[in-house]
């Protein structure tokens, strides 16, 4: 099954975020249906904070690698596309393709100086529809995740915003719609029921389960960065606990 018919299915696609090839091939020995670079975990992987901030060539590197080890469909996370001109993002995208990459999410949202913004919702729609012509006209497919970050930033009314933006970036082209920290059930209906392309949502702590989520319209489930941030956790709490017992015994504990 291609990637943009995974989005089309009666359940959700579950969407295993990876950051380095041992994740990759975790999350495909699990049993996920496709595989998506999570941008904050490859960022954070050489010291890098997100939003841009991990250059492009290596981010082609890190891709390259993922690429050489996955069976399964991968989507890179291109944050806001690592330009301005949607020429350029177009460019971008096709060096992914070229990898071998399915799809892409491209965010309505910049960070500059460390603080996160959302874009006029009709600046983005019009370099999305530039983006898109650019890679029809180049004979590029690719699946555009349209990221909508709405309810991230915590915006008023922001339900209402995301169905707008959702409608806007259809008309402009997007095959998908990832809308993050979406997490009420309402929200998330009415969100699904309004906006005709497949929504991602991303896990949330208290979030029902996978089926619940497909009974309510998702078409498609990632993690982001949670994977990552719990396994530093983990690696955080196991040097502590040797520190504390001046002994490598809490290793095999």
């Amino acid at each position: 099954m291609d990637f943009q018919t995974l989005h089309h299915q009666t359940r959700a696609l579950i969407l295993g975020n990876v950051w380095d090839v041992p994740s990759l091939l975790a999350a495909q020995a699990a049993g996920v249906d496709a595989l998506g670079s999570s941008s904050a975990a490859l960022a954070s992987l050489f010291g890098y904070a997100d939003g841009e901030a991990l250059p492009f060539e290596l981010l082609l590197t890190m891709v390259q690698r993922l690429m050489s080890a996955a069976h399964l469909p991968l989507s890179v996370d291109l944050e806001a596309g690592y330009a301005s001109e949607p020429s350029a993002i177009a460019d971008n995208i096709r060096r992914l393709v070229a990898l071998g990459v399915v799809g892409i999410n491209l965010e309505d949202s910049r960070v500059h100086q460390g603080q996160r913004s959302q874009e006029p919702m009709q600046v983005f729609a019009e370099r999305l529809r530039a983006i898109r012509q650019a890679l029809q006209d180049s004979g590029t497919r690719v699946f555009i995740n349209a990221r909508c970050d709405s309810f991230l930033l915590g915006q008023p009314a922001a339900r209402a915003d995301a169905i707008q933006r959702g409608l806007r970036y259809q008309a402009a082209g997007a095959d998908g719609f990832f809308v993050p920290c979406i997490q009420a059930l309402d929200d998330i209906a009415a969100v699904a029921q309004a906006v005709p392309l497949p929504l991602n949502v991303m896990g949330m702590p208290g979030m029902v389960d996978f089926a619940q989520l497909s009974q309510l319209g998702v078409k498609r489930i990632s993690t982001g960065n949670s994977l990552h941030a719990r396994q530093q956790s983990a690696l955080r709490a196991w040097h502590g606990e040797m520190q504390a017992a001046q002994s490598l015994a809490p290793l095999w504990a």
